[in-house]
């Protein structure tokens, strides 16, 4: 830990909780110069420098350690993990860094996306891949009239993964999408978010369909090649 980090900490106005204690968090490890590595100062420091309860520092850390930008060493302290920027243009700085953390998280992803499309569409029974392709009917009903569309996704990304024959794809996968803490206005958990790459859902379903390895390989990575575009957009201020 660099000693002098507090110092760049000063007294909120308010007891508040949340957004500005993130913001002040985010604004001393890059004005301190912290780095990957580098030890956080104490939360008691912290939240006797902030002026606020050390509750709220241990909710603020627990966010970051959600979206993986710090980790604790029981014992030891608390270190940071992963760069901290702070915004400074219209984009808020709790999105700035969750949008960072989904990206890598994406990297994590794409890589078991691939292995998973590969083998479902090698493998699938006639009846999985009518399943498949039903399935995303569904899906682009409930996009297309405006609905809700969360649960429809969620099935037809299960019935890929559960016709790779490996339960351990779903578990993993399902696990990915819970890794990361995301506030509850949070542009990334908007219906909104990621209705572009849609379309590509009939394309990745009807290549599975026609057990076509290489067309589906191409759809999931223009599937995530296009999820990856629209975080970048929000988190540069491109995108509102």
């Amino acid at each position: 830990m660099r000693p002098e980090a507090l110092s760049y900490l000063e007294p909120l106005e308010t007891r508040t909780r949340g957004v500005a204690v993130l913001d002040a968090l985010a604004d001393m490890v890059e004005r301190s110069g912290l780095k990957i590595g580098d030890r956080l100062p104490p939360e008691v420091s912290l939240a006797a420098t902030l002026g606020v309860g050390r509750s709220t520092i241990r909710e603020a850390l627990n966010r970051w350690e959600g979206l993986g930008i710090i980790r604790r060493r029981r014992g030891d302290g608390t270190y940071l993990s992963a760069r901290v920027q702070t915004s400074r243009g219209l984009v808020p700085t709790m999105v700035r860094l969750e949008g960072e953390a989904l990206l890598r998280l994406m990297e994590i992803r794409r890589t078991l996306e691939n292995d998973v499309v590969r083998k479902a569409t090698e493998k699938a029974t006639p009846a999985q891949r009518r399943q498949i392709s039903e399935l995303c009917d569904v899906l682009l009903i409930e996009v297309n009239a405006g609905r809700p569309w969360r649960k429809a996704d969620h099935a037809f990304h299960g019935a890929i993964y559960d016709a790779t024959g490996n339960p351990m794809y779903g578990q993993l996968l399902m696990n990915l999408d819970h890794a990361l803490e995301r506030g509850g206005s949070s542009p990334f958990t908007a219906d909104a978010f990621g209705l572009d790459s849609f379309p590509i859902h009939r394309e990745l379903a009807d290549a599975i369909l026609a057990a076509d390895v290489d067309q589906a390989l191409d759809a999931i990575n223009r599937l995530l090649d296009t999820v990856e575009r629209e975080v970048k957009a929000i988190i540069e201020g491109r995108k509102g």
